[in-house]
């Protein structure tokens, strides 16, 4: 069940991404050649118009593949208008970044529905513990976390992850009480048992939210999302993440079954509501990897559209395809060194 529903979030989120791609291109004209969930050999298709859709063997990943894109070429050519590198660059430009936006647009949907049957945590603080660095600073149950060092807070969970990736860093903080804002600036305490940094407060308040505030704190679930993986990514590029910390494929399924089992006595909706969150975090997850300016990703193949824009005319399309190339190499190493990490983490 768990291996199941693993591979049916998988499934949602490329298919949301891969749709993007293919929406936006057949508005514009240009021609899709296959439209495929998975990698590797074909298991399934069939052909409707000038498109074939398939499930290929390996359930990791899917394409969206465009005439003339990357020497795809079949019937089309130079004159061909219906060709990916025909097509404006505008038009070309809006194509690749459809297809994270839908991730994002996907992640949104998924919040507000979240938001309309579960309660939110609120960045009020409910505990100051006695002696530690937020009670010397004056802070009180029951006031409001407003900002921390300039960054708006609009759940608790966003006080957490500054909290966690604090090293030692004196923090600004804005609070709400009594409807005054009130400005501190305090020291978090290191903790040696724990090896870590602690403000020395604890919350939250939960309330409901219905209807257009649902929409509201459905868009801060998302950038709440967006937020902890780009600071995820800056840790990882800083060289602050270890090998153990990271996980591919294979560590994200076995998170997805953990957490299935947690949650699975708690009864269907509430296993429902939790495989819903963590689909926008990955949906939120895998457009913000998208749109990284690497070979072979949506952001890669931006980097060269927007190359063109300047010049006017695009880069060669060998050079560029020879690019990607390297870059999907790349990629499948990591996917490689990323599974046997996975294995190692889970089973040794």
């Amino acid at each position: 069940m768990s291996i199941l529903i693993f591979l049916l979030i998988l499934g949602v989120l490329v298919m949301a991404h891969e749709a993007g791609h293919f929406l936006v291109a057949k508005l514009n004209g240009i021609r899709v050649l296959e439209f495929c969930l998975g990698m590797g050999p074909q298991l399934v298709k069939f052909k409707k118009g000038e498109t074939v859709y398939s499930i290929r063997l390996f359930p990791i990943g899917g394409a969206c593949m465009f005439d003339g894109e990357d020497g795809n070429v079949e019937g089309g050519g130079p004159g061909d208008e219906h060709c990916f590198n025909n097509a404006s660059v505008w038009a070309r430009i809006a194509t690749v970044v459809a297809g994270p936006i839908c991730n994002f647009i996907l992640a949104f949907l998924f919040s507000v529905i979240i938001v309309n049957f579960s309660a939110t945590d609120l960045p009020i603080i409910t505990q100051v513990t006695e002696g530690g660095a937020a009670a010397e600073a004056g802070i009180l149950p029951g006031d409001e976390i407003v900002s921390v060092n300039g960054e708006k807070v609009h759940l608790y969970r966003e006080v957490q992850v500054i909290s966690q990736l604090n090293r030692g860093e004196a923090y600004e903080m804005v609070l709400s009480r009594d409807g005054e804002l009130i400005e501190v600036t305090f020291s978090p305490k290191y903790d040696e048992q724990e090896g870590r940094y602690y403000m020395g407060l604890a919350g939250a308040v939960y309330e409901e939210f219905r209807g257009l505030d649902s929409l509201k704190y459905g868009f801060y679930e998302v950038r709440y999302a967006a937020v902890s993986t780009y600071k995820s990514l800056l840790q990882m590029i800083q060289g602050q993440v270890k090998t153990e910390d990271m996980a591919g494929v294979v560590g994200i399924a076995n998170m997805v079954g953990e957490t299935y089992e947690a949650v699975k006595p708690a009864g269907w909706q509430y296993v429902l509501l939790t495989m819903m969150n963590l689909a926008a975090i990955l949906s939120v997850n895998l457009g913000i990897i998208n749109l990284l300016p690497l070979p072979a990703l949506d952001g890669g193949r931006l980097v060269f559209l927007a190359v063109e824009v300047v010049r006017g005319k695009p880069v060669p399309a060998d050079k560029e395809g020879m690019v990607h190339a390297i870059g999907f190499v790349f990629f499948m190493v990591l996917m490689v060194f990323l599974v046997f990490n996975d294995i190692r983490n889970i089973f040794f």
